[in-house]
């Protein structure tokens, strides 16, 4: 299945819904979750837009695909998607951020491949959706971001041997790991004499920091999450001031040196996961601070990242005051996100 969180357009102030995706000849449908009367352990119904609740109540969304199968054959219920909002698909209770997991990653920083993978932390106040702006606060001129899979977890995770960590997984979705990489402390994002204060927390995990979405794709709809396409491109304004699109990144999760049942296994060890929590599992190479010269994302630009066979994410990129440059690919988005707000 393919779930995503939305509000309907033309709803006042519509609280946010989780649907199942349907693909059909005349565009996509959602059918809402709250149609189909799904109860949780104590017999409450779940949470209307909460999949991290949904996960606790059916682990592996056997109940729920059945519950699904049965209720595509009457349409009623249904809405055209055309007249939705997406939504980030779900508030993690956890994001274990996983850094150095790509050898191209790795080799264009002019490392040695680690023994282990350095681990961070996002938190929900990170978190936006697909359209939705990432702000490039006061505190940093130099904004990067990464591609990355995101691994939703469905089962209770602790002390889980790497054999057994499949059956953890929930599900898969995008993840844009923005970082501004002056905070962090990287040597060419910094200017001459500059040391920058070398808190990943604060250069990770900075409102807006984590776009994820478009949607959260089931384990079972994935063959091999070691076999897909990781990208990322910018937005620009070019130089007739129309919209010009930059490649990034363009890397497949086959060049990760830890998979995703080894990072399950890692973090498990002595950090319990919980239904809805999310692992990014690293970047490929290609982003900007490692370039030459370094490129660093301003506001105006539009942010991209792809997974194969999960979605893309676009993120208009703005000031700290929230505008962008008139005219410019952001603002553009912007403009279409406010003219298709509910009302």
């Amino acid at each position: 299945m393919r779930l995503v969180r939305f509000c309907e357009r033309d709803g006042a102030s519509a609280p946010p819904r989780l649907g199942v995706v349907h693909r059909e000849v005349k565009g996509e449908r959602l059918l809402p979750l709250d149609a189909l009367g799904l109860k949780g352990p104590s017999g409450d119904a779940i949470a209307r837009a909460d999949l991290a609740a949904l996960l606790a109540a059916d682990p592996d969304l056997a109940r729920t695909a059945s519950a699904v199968g049965r209720a595509t054959a009457s349409r009623s219920a249904m809405i055209e998607r055309r007249l939705t909002r997406t939504l980030a698909p779900l508030r993690p209770g956890k994001i274990v951020g996983v850094g150095l997991n790509y050898r191209d990653h790795v080799a264009e920083q002019k490392l040695e491949l680690p023994e282990r993978p350095v681990l961070f932390a996002k938190f929900a106040n990170a978190v936006v959706g697909d359209g939705e702006p990432v702000v490039r606060h006061r505190h940093t001129e130099a904004l990067d971001f990464e591609a990355e899979l995101a691994v939703v977890i469905g089962r209770t995770a602790s002390g889980v041997r790497e054999a057994d960590a499949s059956t953890c997984v929930a599900g898969y979705s995008a993840a844009d790991d923005v970082s501004a990489r002056d905070l962090q402390g990287v040597t060419a994002a910094l200017p001459p004499g500059g040391r920058g204060d070398g808190q990943w927390l604060r250069a990770k995990g900075s409102d807006t920091f984590c776009p994820l979405g478009p949607a959260f794709v089931t384990a079972d709809e994935v063959a091999d999450p070691a076999a897909l396409a990781v990208r990322s491109w910018r937005t620009v304004v070019g130089p007739g001031g129309e919209p010009r699109v930059v490649p990034m990144q363009d890397g497949t999760t086959r060049d990760m040196i830890f998979g995703v049942e080894w990072l399950i296994a890692f973090v498990s060890e002595v950090i319990t996961l919980d239904p809805g929590d999310v692992i990014l599992t690293g970047t490929p190479a290609g982003v900007g601070v490692f370039r030459d010269p370094p490129v660093f994302l301003r506001p105006g630009d539009v942010a991209t990242v792809e997974v194969g066979g999960i979605g893309r994410l676009s993120n208009p990129i703005v000031d700290a005051d929230g505008s962008a440059p008139e005219g410019s690919p952001a603002a553009r988005v912007l403009a279409g996100l406010h003219r298709n707000a509910p009302r």
